[in-house]
């Protein structure tokens, strides 16, 4: 096939040169997704998308999205198209509009192929709990391996070269972690710069929108086209983002590797390649320190986040009822309705969280457990500004490992170093992923986290280990 595994730019030469049409392109990733063994896709979109490609027939030569085709995370609205969540209780539901990221794909003239698969709800971290069943790396062979969650189908569907990016959403590490399981570029950017209209609410405070793609220069593109003030959305961030001037440089630039954090590494190759790369970074003019954090700190990311995403989701799904809208059930009352509804469209891991939630939130329980909680966020937010007020970013592996097998459990006592990237979510800081070395041919990822509002910066920096690497464009087709 001649158009998959190619980046954004590489098909927008092809157009502006005449050697191909978005139809061609479409068609051929069409064929592609009809083939698919990895389980990705919740909602085909193929006949729009058809439709869309024939109608464009002059080329934009200073859009690069113009004709491009991706794939959108099931929990981002999409007009006219089934949008579930990945969740029975939204079979059947078609939503009224778009997304307004979507929307602003759409008006650059990108092509939207198919909803993707994700963990319920974006409730999950590996990918294996939408009501599809689970959704496999295209690194694995046979399906041997989760790709990571909850943007899972997003992930697999760049990572096997069938697009050349997709979006998703981030609430601790959505985007990231499934990045560094596939090789691939996962950036959510600062709170509010991308509009969170037409996303499904999992944890408000923590939501991110953001993408995938196969080199940071493209995650640029896109950030660049969909950022900015949505009135529609309520924390939607109406300041503009500052571009740092000139060209991408890492003179001078100071990177934080958390010391503690790195001590619970334990993949001798991953350890030798990250010390390979902090020289290299060195070399180049940047600042690197390994700097202490308080372990204390580091413990309490993970039921931090778990106490208060159990909380607020409780509360973001509370309108799924049935009545109105979504996968309605029978029954003599309302509350029956309701509970019938709810009992059996949620699976037993989401009611085991909303119940946590729940609990967490009842009167005689909330000051011991969510507000708790949310002073312990509040703490954590202060220990990584205090980081990053001497630095521009932490930098850390994005994950211990490469992807781990289908059904085996993470390592005991690994909270820490497989969950502590929510700490991007909780100060709502810009935070990207970008693989950094191969692990008997399977990726790994490598991290940067900045401060609020310092997304061009963090952007800048990766791209310039992306070219101390050279590990772009990746895809599984390759031969690595």
């Amino acid at each position: 096939m001649k158009y998959l595994g190619l980046t954004m730019t590489e098909l927008h030469e092809l157009y502006v040169a005449g050697k191909a049409t978005p139809l061609d392109v479409i068609n051929e990733v069409i064929a592609a997704l009809e083939k698919d063994q990895n389980n990705i896709l919740e909602k085909t979109m193929y006949e729009k998308a058809r439709a869309a490609a024939a109608s464009l027939t002059k080329v934009e030569e200073d859009n690069v999205l113009w004709g491009i085709p991706f794939l959108v995370k099931d929990n981002l609205t999409t007009k006219g198209v089934e949008t579930t969540g990945s969740s029975n209780i939204l079979n059947g539901f078609v939503p009224l509009c778009n997304a307004e990221v979507i929307e602003k794909l759409v008006a650059a003239k990108a092509i939207p192929v198919a909803k993707t698969t994700l963990d319920e709800f974006g409730m999950g971290g590996r990918g294996e709990t939408g009501h599809k069943g689970t959704t496999y790396n295209p690194y694995g062979k046979e399906r041997t391996r989760i790709v990571g969650g909850s943007s899972s189908g997003s992930a697999s569907g760049v990572a096997s070269g069938y697009v050349p990016f997709a979006v998703g959403s981030d609430t601790g590490d959505s985007i990231r972690k499934p990045a560094s399981f596939a090789g691939l570029v996962g950036f959510k950017p600062t709170w509010g710069a991308i509009s969170r209209f037409g996303l499904y609410a999992f944890m408000p405070t923590l939501d991110h929108v953001g993408f995938f793609t196969r080199s940071v220069g493209e995650a640029r593109v896109l950030f660049e086209k969909t950022s900015g003030y949505d009135k529609k959305d309520a924390t939607s961030m109406a300041r503009t983002l500052q571009k740092e001037a000139g060209m991408a440089t890492l003179k001078g630039k100071r990177i934080a590797v958390l010391e503690p954090l790195f001590a619970l590494m334990k993949n001798k190759l991953l350890i030798n390649e990250f010390n390979t790369l902090v020289e290299q970074l060195r070399q180049e003019g940047a600042v690197v320190d390994f700097v202490p954090f308080d372990k204390d700190i580091l413990a309490a990311i993970f039921p931090t986040y778990f106490i208060l995403s159990c909380a607020e989701a409780s509360i973001s799904t509370a309108n799924l009822t049935g009545i109105g809208f979504g996968n309605k059930k029978d029954g003599e009352s309302y509350e029956e309705i309701v509970a019938n509804t709810r009992g059996q469209g949620f699976s037993s891991r989401i009611k085991h969280r909303l119940m946590l939630g729940q609990y967490a939130l009842k009167k005689e329980n909330r000051q011991k457990y969510y507000d708790r909680a949310q002073k312990a966020r509040r703490l954590i937010v202060e220990a990584v500004d205090q980081v990053l007020a001497s630095y521009d970013v932490i930098m850390l592996p994005a994950a211990p490992n490469h992807a781990p097998t289908v059904n085996k459990p993470s390592e005991p006592n690994s909270e820490i170093e497989n969950n502590y990237m929510a700490i991007a979510n909780f100060g709502g800081n810009p935070s990207l992923t970008l693989p950094f070395c191969l692990d008997e041919g399977l990726p790994i990822g490598i991290n940067l986290t900045g401060k609020q509002f310092d997304d061009f910066n963090v952007l800048n920096i990766a791209l310039k280990i992306e070219e101390i690497t050279k590990l772009y464009n990746l895809h599984a087709g390759l031969k690595l």
